[in-house]
């Protein structure tokens, strides 16, 4: 029993690491995450039996990109224990106060909920800047920090040490939060969640003019290195101040422990009305001496702890449940509730994710519930009052087993959360979300947006992709909102996609876990439609990359006759549903077998225009540095972890000029 909660704890967050660091895309709030990493420390401190050093309590989350070169951390980037009461706070100050057995100053700072970076200056200039990533390495982002105005590029004053490592949180201030979120509104883009994920987001772009113009801001809090001007973290970053950084005039000395009360008692109304988002506060032994014996624990450092703020919540009525139907035929139940204030906005409606969750508060219709947003654009419900419930005869919420739009029976995948509806050509929301997927820049690139694809549906003139094809410019301008113009605009961008090449037009199709990347891989194997239809199960299983799952649905997806005839009049309309003849021209088995990594800059071709010859010339693109790999492309400034583990596993490093001699460029 003991064994399979670890398992499942360790599962659990793992999910979440990925959620949160790689997809900067959180599902449940910093207290849950804690709360649930705390429970498995517990089991596995009683159950040392079960120790495994891949527990998500043996290493920091990653945000790694594969785009960008990874760089080793000279210090550590450490994760701070989290506290969430005055009591945890005082056994910390005791703590302290027992193992220094002398007097100390602790420092009080805001937690500022932004992403990690990490400055590296030689002779008061910026050399460097490198995500948090794992903790150990991180992504060189150096190009995009220069765009961030508070981000000196070179040092006020001459005081400063020849060579420093500087680290704050890179934060997108509230009112450009809005606006960025009001443009990709009216572009009908997805909304980012929260600040965190936008700032996180902009800083892995790959254009640096994206970055810049986002106004993305910096505040720093710790500085590193050998010859600091000061013996205490106060003093230093009073200089750095005067360097030109941007540090917080909120920090304050704190010689009680009462003093640290007061302090965490005034910023939790405070910091609502400060510019960007924080999410509690840093503590901090203020003498580097007595830090430095204080020491560190395997994650964290002992003379530190962040004191988290409770995210804000609010007690509403359940009126109903509504059950809906996404792109994909994911079910997603939403909470609708008597209108109640919180965070500053009015909350009528909160997610209840999946059954579990439902199952799990034992919701009825008509409880009083606690809501929290959390910095969340869509609160969720976190508790049911059920002490209130007068009547006994509430109905329970239950989560259908029919599709609440179409009526077809729910499948729910074993090991998965979620229900889906599998009526995918039938389903409208589904029908919908296919088109959407199939005019999108990375499939298709045909120019109208949800609303329009809604519209063209209502009025019975789109119901797959296919019927694109055959709009005419009078049935548009027959619609509302629809000029001349308009429609002539998007006849040119349809005439436009008959030119995408193949790969694109297989991952339109949307079949169920192909996306960009296995579609690429399916078309360097498979080059027309017709040979990928025929495609055997085992053959797809032979292909490199192509698992079972994926195998089976690109086989039920042809299975279908609708689907069939869907691709046959697809065709017909003069969509590529082979390789074109020049694609074969530039392709080649010359470096067959290879697995290559990639890593700094290059003059001559882009990193992305060196994965292209790569697949082209039936290599693979690698994104670290293995026992598998057998070269690495290196560029300036190639990443000193990749550089120590090539030499370490005698991986063959080659320039620009070698890789284009390889494949007869």
């Amino acid at each position: 029993m003991v064994e399979a909660r670890i398992k499942e704890l360790r599962d659990t967050l793992e999910m979440h690491n990925y959620n949160y660091y790689v997809l900067s895309s959180p599902t449940i709030s910093d207290f849950e995450f804690d709360k649930l990493m705390k429970e498995l420390q517990a089991l596995e401190k009683a159950h040392p039996e079960y120790a495994d050093p891949n527990s998500p309590t043996q290493r920091v989350g990653s945000d790694l990109s594969k785009d960008f070169a990874s760089i080793a951390h000279k210090y550590p980037m450490l994760s701070l224990g989290n506290t969430y009461s005055e009591g945890e706070v005082r056994d910390f100050y005791e703590r302290v106060a027992r193992d220094l057995n002398e007097s100390f100053e602790i420092i009080a700072e805001l937690k500022y909920d932004g992403t990690s970076i990490s400055l590296t200056y030689k002779n008061g200039r910026l050399t460097q800047a490198v995500t948090r990533g794992d903790g150990t390495q991180g992504d060189e982002v150096t190009a995009n920090a220069r765009t961030i105005r508070s981000i000196p590029l070179k040092l006020m004053g001459n005081d400063y040490p020849e060579e420093f490592e500087i680290r704050g949180e890179v934060l997108l201030p509230w009112t450009e939060f809005d606006r960025l979120n009001k443009e990709r509104e009216d572009q009908e883009e997805p909304l980012f969640a929260n600040p965190r994920n936008a700032a996180s987001g902009t800083l892995k772009q790959q254009n640096p003019a994206i970055v810049a113009s986002r106004k993305l801001d910096a505040y720093f809090y710790y500085l590193l290195g050998e010859n600091l001007p000061a013996d205490t973290h106060y003093d230093n970053l009073e200089a750095a101040r005067k360097w030109g950084f941007k540090i917080p005039r909120v920090m304050r000395k704190c010689s009680t422990l009462q003093e640290v009360f007061d302090y965490i008692a005034y910023w939790d109304t405070e910091r609502k009305k400060l510019p960007v988002a924080t999410d509690g506060i840093v503590l901090k032994v203020n003498s580097l001496r007595q830090q430095k014996n204080l020491g560190f624990t395997a994650k964290s450092p002992r003379w530190a702890i962040a004191y988290k703020f409770q995210a804000e919540r609010a007690r509403t009525k359940l009126n109903f449940v509504s059950f809906q139907v996404g792109r994909t035929g994911i079910i997603t139940p939403v909470a609708n509730l008597d209108p109640v204030l919180l965070a500053g906005t009015i909350v009528k409606r909160a997610s209840l994710h999946n059954a579990d969750i439902i199952a799990g508060l034992d919701l009825r219709v008509g409880d009083m519930v606690y809501v929290e947003k959390g910095g969340e654009i869509i609160p969720k419900i976190v508790d049911v009052d059920k002490e209130a419930r007068v009547e006994s005869d509430l109905e329970r919420v239950v989560f259908p087993k029919d599709c609440p739009i179409c009526g077809t029976s729910l499948i729910r995948v074993e090991g998965e959360a979620a229900h889906y509806c599998p009526n995918d050509s039938g389903c409208p929301p589904q029908i919908k979300g296919k088109i959407e997927h199939f005019v999108t820049r990375k499939a298709m690139n045909i120019n109208i947006g949800p609303e329009t694809i809604e519209d063209l549906y209502d009025a019975g003139l789109v119901k797959d992709v296919a019927d694109l094809y055959i709009l005419k410019i009078c049935d548009l301008l027959r619609l509302e909102r629809w000029a001349e113009k308009s429609a002539n605009n998007l006849m040119k961008s349809l005439e436009n996609s008959k030119e995408v090449p193949f790969g694109r037009v297989l991952y339109g199709l949307g079949i169920r876990y192909v996306g960009e990347t296995v579609a690429k891989r399916l078309v360097s194997v498979f080059h027309s439609i017709e040979e990928l239809e025929k495609a055997s199960f085992i053959t797809l299983t032979q292909t490199d990359e192509i698992g079972e799952r994926i195998a089976q649905s690109v086989i039920d997806y042809f299975a279908d006759e609708r689907n069939r005839i869907l691709i046959s009049r697809l065709k017909e309309y003069g969509l590529r549903m082979s390789v074109a003849k020049d694609d074969f021209e530039n392709q080649s088995d010359k470096l067959k077998g290879l697995s290559i990594v990639i890593s700094g800059t290059f003059s001559k071709y882009s990193r992305d225009d060196y994965k292209v010859m790569i697949e082209q010339h039936g290599g693979k693109n690698m994104g670290s540095v293995s026992g598998k790999t057998d070269y690495i492309l290196a560029g300036e400034n190639m990443g000193p972890a990749k550089l120590e583990k090539a030499k370490k596993l005698g991986i063959k490093i080659i320039s620009e000029e070698e890789f284009l001699n390889m494949i007869g460029q």
